[in-house]
């Protein structure tokens, strides 16, 4: 399968979304529907069958782990480091810009364009990312505010619980939680739960890129230049040649986990970063403007890391 083949159909739907947002042809409340169906019920159930009826590599999980989230420390490092010394903005701010630069789309966006490029057997290390991933960078994110602004009611217990209450209720979380569960009873599915789980699914990929399409309009192209152009170079460019080095070069990682990592960490800001931003009302426009402008280069950057990945021309 050529990388136009794989991307053209995934920007096309995102695309689509966005017209039918703008164009003003369904209702904020039926966008909201849609969101909600793609993101409680169609993509979970999209892994929960993935998980289970998959072939898996033997992957270990702490190398998937220490190849992803050390791309992730790093691009949090150096986004850091540059906040301070070029961008000159306070140390909160930096740790918004640090969010911004690693909190990729990985579900709306990730999973949908994973599966199409490297197959259902991508399911086991995108899981073990997807499990930790938001409660892992939203904690991180939070423990750095809350020591630079030294607020005593930001101990770490009050800090965590919420945490932990948000994820239990997670219903991406949940899926996967489930799924390897269910996997592990050894029973498979049922043919008649196979097949509704299965027509379920088919609605996920494309329901869920509708409904980023939907929500782009939300983010506004605005801000500060050159806060913008550091989280999108970090996020689509030094993020994945950080992951590609842990992956391929030092932990000597199968091809297909490997592919899986550096795809995922190639994937723009997503709404996740924004929220961070609006909680401490810093760079939000900037944040903003990297949702949106970001998954617009993304349709050029991401091909060509799939095409790389694959060993594929662009055709």
């Amino acid at each position: 399968m050529d990388v136009v083949t794989i991307v053209a159909p995934t920007f096309g739907l995102i695309a689509a979304g966005y017209a039918v947002a703008v164009s003003g042809l369904i209702s904020e409340g039926a966008q909201k529907g849609i969101s909600e169906f793609a993101f409680s019920i169609a993509i979970p159930v999209v892994l929960f069958r993935t998980i289970i009826i998959s072939q898996f590599t033997a992957i270990n999980p702490l190398l998937v782990w220490s190849a992803y989230y050390g791309a992730v420390a790093l691009t949090w490092l150096f986004t850091l480091a540059l906040s301070a010394r070029l961008l000159r903005v306070t140390p909160t701010a930096g740790v918004v810009a640090a969010t911004s630069a690693v909190y990729g789309n990985i579900a709306m966006l990730g999973i949908p364009l994973t599966l199409a490029a490297f197959s259902p057997e991508a399911a086991g290390p995108m899981a073990l990312i997807l499990a930790v991933n938001t409660p892992l960078l939203w904690l991180c994110g939070t423990l750095q505010v809350a020591w630079i602004e030294r607020k005593d009611s930001a101990s770490i217990p009050v800090i965590i619980l919420p945490l932990l209450l948000d994820l239990i209720r997670n219903p991406i979380i949940l899926a996967i939680v489930a799924g390897f569960l269910w996997r592990a009873t050894g029973f498979g599915l049922h043919p008649l739960l196979d097949r509704t789980c299965e027509q379920l699914a088919q609605a996920g990929s494309p329901t869920a890129l509708i409904a980023l399409g939907l929500g782009l309009v939300r983010f506004k192209i605005r801000g500060e230049a050159l806060s913008l152009a550091v989280m999108c170079v970090m996020k689509l460019a030094l993020m994945p040649l950080f992951a590609w080095t842990l992956a391929f070069p030092l932990l000597h990682l199968p091809p297909l986990v490997g592919n899986v990592i550096v795809l995922f960490a190639s994937m723009p800001a997503g709404a996740n970063a924004y929220l961070f931003a609006t909680q401490y009302r810093q760079l939000t426009n900037s944040t903003s403007a990297a949702v949106a402008v970001g998954t617009l280069l993304s349709a050029v950057t991401l091909p060509a890391i799939i095409a790389l990945l694959l060993g594929s021309p662009l055709e």
